[in-house]
């Protein structure tokens, strides 16, 4: 397994990929290398302060010049910075040399070089973001969360097939149950584009060849209390509802912690309850999902969030392993076979 990580990308770079990379080779053996993209004087400088040896063979350094900001426009700068850490670590993905390319900088960004070097699987007309969200019954991915703000009914049905394939390959779900997110469980609910997306999908699984089980519409509750598998929706409403549950959970844990200090007999109760506290924290962390597969792409592309950890660095890392190991796209694109036989 060679893995391509963009080291200059995110809010904390290149401190936590590196950081990332290094707990990674640790924990997984089946890694052969680990491409660290990214400006050299700055990724060997990181290196040196973590105890990251260059000699381990299993570790090598890719010089790419240019770094692509955050806050860019991600089309504009991957055309703009050729010799980008993303646009050189995708590459790597492109030849061959790496089997995964992994980054926790601009989105836009990999999404369009993504779609520029790698190329769209036959079938896909916009590839999709696949967020994974921690529900009663285990984890339910949330697509698109990003790449794909006007999406078309069609494009959610390709996404039905993505996200199940995902689910089967990754997750060892053996009948994905897929929901299409709307404002009311009834089938006439929702805008003009769910409504056409709903028809298309139940046409679908109507005909017997979906590798899905079509559950409906569903609410926002039942991104964690349904037993849901993938969630459809557009990019827009996607990223919006993604960044609104992982801003809920990270407030709830400070009113709890503010709560709990606020006398000797709750903080006694908290040291007691420790254990519990922190099996939840990890359960709702985005830390233990580490990153997103951009699904619908000619390679393997995993998305962490900008303000990841080097725990959520190196979680990305395991997801891209498995994304490659359990053949996800060959399954997407049999997946896509059938849609076109109906």
């Amino acid at each position: 397994m060679k893995v391509a990580l963009d080291a200059m990308g995110g809010d904390h770079a290149p401190a936590v990929n590196i950081g990332g990379a290094k707990e990674a080779l640790q924990l997984y053996p089946k890694i052969e290398k680990i491409f660290l993209v990214g400006d050299e004087t700055a990724v060997k400088a990181e290196c040196a302060a973590q105890g990251l040896s260059l000699s381990d063979p299993r570790v090598e350094i890719v010089h790419a010049p240019e770094t692509v900001g955050m806050a860019e426009s991600g089309a504009k700068a991957v055309r703009g910075k050729k010799k980008s850490s993303i646009n050189v670590a995708m590459d790597l993905v492109k030849s061959g040399e790496a089997h995964a390319f992994v980054s926790a900088g601009n989105t836009g960004a990999a999404v369009a070089s993504a779609t520029i070097k790698l190329r769209l699987i036959e079938g896909v007309d916009r590839a999709g973001i696949a967020s994974g969200l921690p529900n009663e019954h285990g984890v339910c991915h949330l697509l698109d969360a990003g790449a794909n703000p006007e999406a078309k009914p069609e494009h959610l049905l390709v996404y039905a097939i993505m996200g199940s394939a995902f689910a089967r390959g990754v997750l060892g779900v053996k009948q994905p149950r897929v929901g299409l997110m709307s404002n009311g469980e009834e089938d006439e609910k929702g805008t003009t584009f769910t409504k056409e997306t709903f028809a298309l999908l139940k046409q679908f699984a109507d005909s017997g060849k979906a590798p899905f089980e079509f559950v409906g519409n569903v609410e926002g509750h039942d991104l964690f209390e349904t037993k849901l598998d993938v969630v459809l929706c557009d990019g827009f409403t996607g990223n919006v509802v993604l960044k609104s549950c992982e801003a809920t959970a990270k407030a709830m844990f400070k009113w709890l912690k503010a709560e709990l200090k606020s006398s000797p007999i709750r903080m006694l109760g908290a040291k007691i309850s420790k254990g519990a506290f922190m099996a939840l924290k990890e359960r709702a962390s985005a830390e233990s999902y580490g990153g997103s597969p951009l699904l619908g792409v000619n390679g393997v592309v995993i998305i962490a969030h900008g303000g990841s950890t080097a725990v959520a660095v190196r979680n990305a890392i395991r997801v891209g392993m498995e994304t490659y190991e359990h053949k996800v796209n060959p399954h997407i694109a049999e997946g896509l076979k059938q849609v076109q036989a109906i």
